[in-house]
């Protein structure tokens, strides 16, 4: 009697990283700088709490929570768009494609409502020297949006690779680190919405 022996497939983690490493490093490099960013304005806060509550007021604290949905909601989409390519099947990369493209509607949503808002600050006269408060609100913003801005390119640049038919079950390490990255800019606003609009 002759047993047949399967091949042997090695075991796949869960737990491993996904994604590039490089992306990684870069994202674990950005979360450094805006970690920097917020320490140095929490200590200056500290110093100048009268001045910083004062121009917290005159913030639209409306616009920055529907950013905060909308990019809540596009990690949301991105999330669907690996599994939709994991998922595979004759429409997995279309699928993951869609929602990249919901995802990106979101940000491009979010940079429509943040151009809307700094307008409104400019066209009153503010910039970054009218304070100390206001130094870090547009700095901070201006420094976030850029990244929302990149975070779009980068799943404008999976998405059209994903409708090709470039990605598989198999092999979608693009999708997943461009996901990392996009998660990256969503983790930060919602630090960011509290931290500049909330806090007192």
């Amino acid at each position: 009697m002759t047993t047949t022996l399967s091949p042997f497939v090695p075991h796949q983690d869960d737990r491993q990283l996904r994604g590039d490493l490089a992306m990684w490093c870069f994202i674990l490099a950005e979360l450094l700088v805006f970690g920097v960013f917020f320490v140095v304005y929490a200590f200056t806060r500290a110093n100048h709490v009268e001045l910083f509550n004062a121009s917290q007021l005159e913030l639209d604290r409306t616009s920055g929570a529907i950013n905060t949905v909308l990019l809540i909601t596009s990690s949301f989409f991105v999330v669907r768009a690996v599994d939709a390519i994991r998922r595979g099947g004759q429409q997995g990369g279309t699928g993951c494609a869609r929602w990249l493209m919901a995802a990106m509607g979101c940000g491009g949503a979010f940079l429509v409502l943040k151009l809307a808002e700094f307008g409104v600050k400019v066209s009153a006269g503010i910039s970054m020297s009218t304070n100390t408060f206001y130094m870090f609100y547009l700095f901070l913003g201006f420094f976030h949006f850029m990244h929302v801005v990149l975070g779009m390119v980068i799943l404008a640049a999976v998405a059209l690779k994903a409708r090709r038919g470039g990605y598989s079950p198999e092999d979608h390490a693009g999708v997943e680190t461009g996901a990392a990255y996009w998660h990256m800019v969503d983790l930060v606003w919602i630090v960011l919405f509290p931290l500049i609009y909330i806090l007192h």
